[in-house]
């Protein structure tokens, strides 16, 4: 099984982002990494929710330039190319 969060592959291949639903707060959630959706009163809506994330994820978009600090504090500038989107995978242990 996939662990969650963002990852390579392998050096050629794209990366992955997965999707796991996850009880949370009372209710349901999806979670990518350490980080938490909003809370859904459902399994069902928060693996909806989940799919339209993952659908999103996966639409590509236009190459730009992007701008960003790393844990350091020193500040880094690339191209992201706007057809490079990543692999989905939604996993539901439920």
């Amino acid at each position: 099984m996939i662990s969650a969060g963002r990852r390579k592959t392998s050096e050629s291949d794209m990366s992955e982002v997965t999707y796991v639903i996850v009880e949370h707060d009372g209710g349901w959630a999806y979670k990518v990494g350490a980080v938490f959706s909003e809370t859904y009163p459902t399994r069902e809506r928060a693996l909806a929710a989940a799919r339209r994330a993952a659908a999103e994820q996966r639409t590509p978009g236009r190459t730009e330039v992007i701008s960003y600090e790393d844990e350091n504090g020193k500040w880094h500038e690339e191209t992201a190319a706007g057809n490079d989107r990543p692999n989905t995978v939604i996993v539901d242990r439920s």
